[in-house]
């Protein structure tokens, strides 16, 4: 049996998103969000990876084009595998990583094309304004920079707590 070209062999198996995303806190230790106008909740500062780019440069790019900020990219607090959904028909990756703590939130410079507003919520905010498989990753996020750990977590729905 001849064998199967690469080409024709990476056509056939699995394709993953990855996504990065940001992990700030205010001196509270309230967790910055920002809301996208193409998503109807809240999410961590971050995006997608693209192609030839590490997550975590993916993270500091993402910091900068929606927050006009330069942040250190920290460790790694953890990744989350989510199954695809809605209009995403592919599994995403998603690398949380800590970026710090941000003193002072009048330094943000809104990306107006696509993030309406952000805000800096604590763990019962964010339960209003995230399906609960994000607040699930926010809960183990605050538990692995207080603990040094890292977190691993799958599964996700799309539901999203009503107003």
């Amino acid at each position: 049996m001849a064998p199967i070209p690469p080409d024709e062999f990476y056509a056939r198996i699995n394709k993953t998103l990855a996504g990065a995303g940001a992990f700030i806190t205010d001196p509270e230790g309230r967790v910055l969000f920002v809301k996208p106008n193409y998503r109807d909740h809240w999410l961590w500062p971050g995006g997608h990876v693209d192609e030839g780019e590490f997550p975590e440069q993916a993270c500091a790019r993402e910091v900068t084009e929606e927050l006009g900020l330069t942040l250190p990219v920290g460790r790694l607090l953890g990744v989350h595998w989510v199954p695809p959904f809605r209009d995403r028909p592919l599994p995403l990756v998603h690398f949380l990583f800590d970026c710090g703590t941000l003193r002072d939130g009048e330094a943000i410079v809104l990306q107006e094309e696509e993030l309406d507003e952000f805000a800096f919520l604590d763990v019962a905010q964010a339960e209003t304004r995230m399906p609960s498989y994000l607040v699930t990753r926010l809960r183990a996020a605050i538990a692995a920079r207080n603990d040094g750990t890292t977190f691993y977590l799958t599964g996700g729905t799309p539901e999203i707590p009503h107003r």
